[in-house]
């Protein structure tokens, strides 16, 4: 089956043809971790995606371009720095397979997994559109200015769903990063690798808010406000799809007073969504009905209110009847608990980010070592829930996609 090259752009190509390319030696010689013609591109790269009109119709990929800037790359390698006697060096070749519905995150997995010096294959789904277009088109124009190694290591295809093309991927490389549902992991894993290589999975997660009453009740006017617009890109950006999306709301603290700071944040966050003119697709607004309903006929909610088509809100029986699953952008059910110890209770291994507004830090780093690793990899404030790091769900990726090897004399 003939598969696409989207980066750098060509002609159709079979897979083996595509494999024999990549096995050759770069000009200028192998690359190395945090190598110099990695980093310039990525550099020239994010100025692409910063550029005002890229920004503007694609506010994810502000962020991405802040997260490739040279400054920001220095700080992830940084993190990869080595002791006297131990070396760090490229795993080989790296398949990554990422989600349709995310269209940036196959970028920030590529690229630290290059900037650990790696050779890479991206399969980009056929649904991807929109912004994972317009990232296509960047990395493009960057090469022209570019390194001809760059364009001698480095693929995105695209190829329908087939198993035989998946399968000579699979069995050629020597990381193969899989971003998805459960389903599409189990998928791609029944694929063999080769005995040395391995895989790097991110299954189905789910994510939670958490707001301090107190904190709440503290807050400036401004704060409050800036906490909604923080909430908002959290939540709006990638229709709440996004592993690190909060799709439950908790209140902490007193009952009575969460009441009322209830009542202002509703009303803030749609003064947000009136202002980002946000609309809402019809098809959004139908399956937000029927997942509301089907959560409280199932007795998990006890009060459902629609803010017209962009925001839903349900009063949770109790903290532990939070449902983890998508129920369409802008569905938010909440509860209010009394402490962050009893937030702990509901958390669980497949609980990824709490974005937290109105915290002290000394409490949130008492939930961590509260939770002690089994679930929440990631406390952030409201605003960066979606800020990509090269540490992820629990993994140092730049140290996954590179190996050690010691030297003693």
């Amino acid at each position: 089956m003939k598969i696409t090259q989207r980066f750098p752009a060509g002609p159709d190509t079979e897979v083996e043809n595509l494999l024999a390319e990549l096995t050759g030696t770069p000009e200028g010689g192998p690359l190395t971790v945090g190598d110099d013609r990695i980093v310039d591109f990525l550099v020239k790269f994010a100025r692409k995606l910063l550029a005002p009109a890229t920004a503007r119709r694609f506010p994810e990929l502000a962020s991405l371009g802040f997260f490739l800037r040279r400054g920001e790359i220095g700080k992830a390698l940084a993190t990869a720095e080595t002791r006297d006697g131990v070396l760090r060096f490229p795993r080989g070749l790296a398949f990554h397979v990422p989600p349709a519905n995310v269209d940036t995150i196959f970028v920030y997995s590529w690229a630290l997994s290059a900037l650990a010096g790696n050779r890479n294959v991206v399969r980009i789904s056929p649904r991807s559109a929109g912004a994972a277009s317009a990232v296509i088109d960047a990395l493009n124009e960057a090469l022209a200015e570019a390194h001809p190694a760059v364009a001698q290591t480095q693929r995105m295809v695209t190829y329908d769903r087939d198993d035989a093309v998946t399968a000579a991927l699979s069995a050629a490389c020597d990381l193969r990063v899989i971003w998805g549902g459960d389903r599409a992991v189990t998928e791609v894993r029944r694929h063999p690798l080769a005995p040395h290589a391995r895989d790097l999975t991110f299954p189905d997660r789910a994510s939670f808010a958490a707001v301090s009453v107190a904190g709440w009740d503290a807050a400036t006017v401004e704060q409050r406000r800036d906490a909604a617009v923080g909430f908002y890109n959290d939540s709006y950006w990638f229709d709440q799809a996004a592993c690190a999306s909060p799709r439950t709301l908790f209140w902490v603290g007193d009952p009575d007073r969460a009441v009322t700071a209830r009542t202002e944040f509703r009303a803030l966050l749609g003064k947000v969504l009136a202002d980002k003119q946000h609309v809402v697709e019809p098809a959004m607004a139908v399956q937000k009905r029927v997942s509301t309903y089907g959560v409280a006929a199932d007795g998990l909610a006890t009060d459902l209110r629609f803010d017209g088509n962009a925001v839903a809100t349900l009063e949770l029986v109790e903290p532990s009847a939070v449902p983890r699953e998508w129920l369409g952008a802008g569905t938010f059910p909440m509860a209010t608990v009394g402490s962050l110890d009893e937030l702990a209770a509901v958390i669980g291994r497949k609980d990824q980010t709490l974005s937290c507004f109105g915290f002290d830090r000394p409490d949130l780093v008492a939930l961590a070592h509260t939770l002690a690793g089994r679930g929440i990899d990631r406390i952030v404030p409201f605003g960066s829930a979606l800020t990509f790091s090269a540490v992820w769900d629990g993994y140092d990726l730049l140290a996954e996609f590179s190996r050690l090897v010691t030297v003693t004399v």
